[in-house]
């Protein structure tokens, strides 16, 4: 199989952080035009923006966290020539949760199902460590 190809569920992460950027502009260009900023507070403290800027704020944070060690097991696999159909599978499991954990983190923001989804990722990529394991001890 083409190792190149978990670079695909890896691109889509890196877009979903991207877009969330973006969204994140409008949304600080809607509350500053709005007045919803506290502009003495703006350049240093989070509270000084509304509670919908932060949601989002907030989920861009979290895409450096879990998805940093998804990075670095999708490139060694990759690096290693082990890229398998399960390999394949898995991270597109742990891109789809990210996606899902996004939405609900910038939407409903509805904590219990935005923890359910972030454990499932975090299973997502212990699994794909031991997946590497396996192969790094089999090569």
């Amino acid at each position: 199989m083409n190792s190149h190809l978990i670079l695909l569920p890896v691109l889509l992460q890196v877009l979903l952080t991207i877009t969330l950027y973006i969204k994140l502009n409008i949304v600080k260009v809607r509350a500053a035009k709005a007045g919803d900023v506290n502009e003495e507070r703006r350049s240093l403290h989070d509270d000084a923006w509304p509670d919908y800027v932060l949601k989002i704020n907030n989920c861009i944070r979290n895409q450096f966290e879990v998805p940093i060690l998804f990075y670095v097991l999708a490139i060694s696999f990759a690096l290693i020539n082990a890229v398998d159909l399960s390999v394949l599978v898995i991270s597109w499991l742990f891109v789809a949760s990210r996606v899902a954990h996004a939405y609900i983190h910038t939407g409903s923001n509805y904590v219990p199902a935005r923890r359910k989804i972030f454990t499932f990722g975090v299973i997502i990529v212990l699994v794909m460590a031991l997946m590497l394991t396996g192969a790094l001890l089999s090569a």
